[in-house]
C-alpha cells in the first residue's frame, strides 16, 4: 500500500549583493482539502535539512521534466554554486524512508536545528541502504531525535 504525502511550505529566495534583497511574490493560499488540512501549523520553523531534501526532490522533478537542463542551469537559477547544487542533490542518494523521516522532522521552536547537512553527507555517500539506515539510527540516537 502506497500513501501519498503533500508538503506545503513558504519559500523565500533572497538575492544578496549590490541589488539588495528580492523575494518571490506569494501565490494564493491552497484551499484545505479536509478538516485535517485546515488545522493550524505548529509553532516554529521547518528544519533546514528538511527544506533541502524537499528542494532536492523538486530539482529532480525539474530535471526529469526537462524544465531545467542540468545542474549548471539549476545553479544559475538558484544563484548558488554547482557544488552547492551537488550537495543538495546528493540527499537524493539517501534511502527513501530516511528522506521521509527528514521531511517530517518536528518543527524547531527556537534555537539551532538538531541536525545539519554536514551530518547527512557521509550517509549519502554510502550506497548500501541497510548501512545508511544503521548510521541514521545511530545519528538519531546520538542527537536525541
Amino acid at each position: 500500500m502506497t500513501t501519498s504525502h503533500t508538503i506545503e511550505c513558504t519559500l523565500t529566495l533572497r538575492r544578496r549583493g549590490r541589488q539588495g534583497h528580492r523575494s518571490l511574490p506569494a501565490g494564493p493560499a491552497p484551499l484545505p482539502s479536509s478538516p485535517v488540512d485546515a488545522a493550524p501549523c505548529s509553532p516554529g520553523r521547518v528544519p533546514r535539512v528538511a527544506r533541502l531534501v524537499a528542494l532536492a526532490l523538486r530539482y529532480e522533478q525539474l530535471l526529469r521534466a526537462g524544465t531545467v537542463r542540468d545542474y549548471v542551469a539549476l545553479a544559475k537559477l538558484g544563484q548558488v554554486t554547482r557544488g552547492r547544487i551537488t550537495q543538495i542533490m546528493n540527499l537524493r542518494q539517501l534511502a527513501p524512508d530516511i528522506q521521509e523521516q527528514i521531511l517530517f522532522l518536528p518543527r524547531v521552536p527556537r534555537g539551532r536545528d538538531p541536525i545539519h547537512l554536514h551530518q547527512l553527507q557521509p550517509l549519502a555517500t554510502i550506497l548500501d541502504w541497510r548501512k545508511q539506515r544503521r548510521m541514521w539510527k545511530g545519528l538519531r540516537r546520538d542527537l536525541g531525535l
